[in-house]
């Protein structure tokens, strides 16, 4: 197939899709009266996750043993890394409040029930702990990108402690994870990774063009509880770390390059 034909493939592709899952979603409010449902929105987010892998031409690989409660506190490189995860597994996410205004994928999360934060505003992140807990009464397990940010992969930027003080007030568990990419033949912190001052619609134009991309996915296991947010912190911080150079990944320790704010 050719990077043309894959292009247009793909760009067709992501509008049918985007607008199924939609019109499923309002399918399941106006007639089933379920979709508000923390369980139903899980698992609406897995199904048209994995389609979306499927369709971006992602090849997942995942090591270790993925949680079944609490956190998840990740490294973060792209976009598309919520839709690698919420693929390998189903997830609740904690995204940038940006994202709720952004075309297509601002409708898609918030069908997907992600939880919306301002970090600039220290209120706003302890309202955060009380949205946290429903979802976790409900099964889920809420996925964050605690470094506040994105980079090109070859790095993990210290983790922001605020967003565990919910955890380690709780003793909620909270598991690392580390996400990372590959791309034949190409550059994945150029193509695959979105930081630095890139745009989003051409990046994600070139993403569809794209004919591999190889994602891998490695749980750890949790640090133990009673440690209060900084100690939680940079222990999921060194363990992220860890992971990655468990995956063969040289990691610069250099302060980090200006990244984007995370999705």
């Amino acid at each position: 197939m050719s990077g043309a034909f894959r292009f247009l493939y793909r760009l067709c592709g992501f509008c049918l899709i985007s607008v199924t899952c939609v019109l499923e979603f309002l399918f399941c409010i106006l007639l089933l009266g379920r979709a508000g449902s923390r369980q139903h929105r899980i698992a609406w987010t897995h199904r048209w996750g994995t389609a979306f892998l499927h369709l971006l031409g992602v090849r997942l690989t995942v090591r270790g043993t993925p949680p079944k409660e609490g956190l998840l506190a990740s490294n973060h490189l792209s976009y598309i890394d919520i839709v690698v995860y919420a693929a390998s597994q189903p997830f609740t996410f904690v995204s940038k409040s940006e994202v709720k205004w952004w075309p297509v994928i601002g409708v898609l999360t918030q069908c997907a029930g992600t939880l919306f934060i301002n970090r600039e505003q220290r209120a706003d992140v302890k309202r955060l702990a009380e949205a946290f807990k429903p979802v976790l009464a409900a099964g889920a397990v809420v996925a964050l990108f605690p470094e506040g940010t994105s980079t090109g992969g070859d790095r993990v930027l210290p983790f922001h402690s605020s967003l565990f003080e919910p955890a380690a007030a709780n003793g909620w568990t909270v598991t690392p994870a580390w996400i990372g990419y590959e791309l034949p033949g190409g550059d994945a912190s150029e193509d695959v990774a979105y930081w630095k001052d890139m745009t989003f619609l051409p990046h994600l134009l070139r993403l569809f063009s794209l004919k591999e991309i190889r994602a891998t996915v490695r749980f750890g296991e949790p640090p133990p509880r009673g440690l209060n947010r900084k100690e939680m912190a940079r222990a999921l911080h060194e363990q992220v770390c860890a992971l990655a150079k468990a995956e063969g990944r040289e990691l610069v320790q250099a302060p980090a390059s200006p990244g984007r704010p995370a999705a």
